[in-house]
């Protein structure tokens, strides 16, 4: 019996000292998601996407492909402007289409989703994290809330109680914002592998 309570009571120490690790954690997380927010406003106001010089642009390099004039071709993907991504990866691919390394412009596709996954990976984490942290940052105070509660203190149940609650908001806080910027960001960085998809088939990369 001594070994229970011996064990028991080390649980319930261990479990307490991990309160303020997850408070600050979620400090973090929320501080992160008001930052990502901010991030992802500005990245909307940047995107732009015109469909008819995208075409236009995949024509032009199509035929100077032909053509064998791979200068020419280069020089329209450098010319193009759409959403950063979609530009960056055009103007990167206008480098190696001058050299005429092909494989290097699918390596360069690869990369570039690659970078579009890293850059859900935050809001992935957070999205699933902050609710993980939210939820154990309110279960943590309920082991004193109760010891309050059975001594008759009402003043440590009730700041064990607030602590609790703020936990839980600010956790689903930051997971809310978390996961909708993920399903946003998702099907923008879709339709940027779309564009560089089409690209690469002006380029013939996929010959």
């Amino acid at each position: 019996m001594a070994i229970d309570s011996f064990l028991f009571q080390l649980m319930y120490t261990a479990s307490a000292a991990l309160l303020y690790p997850v408070v600050i954690l979620l400090l973090l997380a929320v501080a992160a998601s008001l930052g990502l927010i901010g991030e992802f406003i500005s990245e909307y106001a940047k995107r732009h996407r015109n469909v008819r010089e995208l075409e236009k642009v995949g024509r032009s390099v199509q035929e100077s492909v032909k053509a064998s004039s791979l200068d020419n071709a280069a020089e329209k993907l450098h010319s193009l402007d759409q959403n950063q991504l979609v530009t960056s990866f055009a103007k990167d691919a206008g480098e190696y289409l001058k050299q005429n390394s092909i494989s290097s412009i699918d390596w360069l596709s690869e990369e570039y989703e690659v970078r579009m996954t890293k850059r859900l990976e935050q809001t992935k984490i957070l999205s699933t994290v902050a609710p993980m942290l939210g939820l154990m940052g309110t279960l943590i105070p309920l082991g004193p809330a109760l010891i309050g509660l059975a001594q008759g203190d009402i003043l440590q149940l009730a700041n064990n109680l607030m602590i609790a609650f703020a936990t839980t908001v600010l956790g689903l806080f930051a997971g809310v914002v978390g996961y909708v910027l993920t399903l946003i960001r998702k099907r923008w960085y879709w339709q940027d592998m779309a564009d560089i998809d089409y690209l690469m088939d002006s380029m013939g990369s996929d010959q």
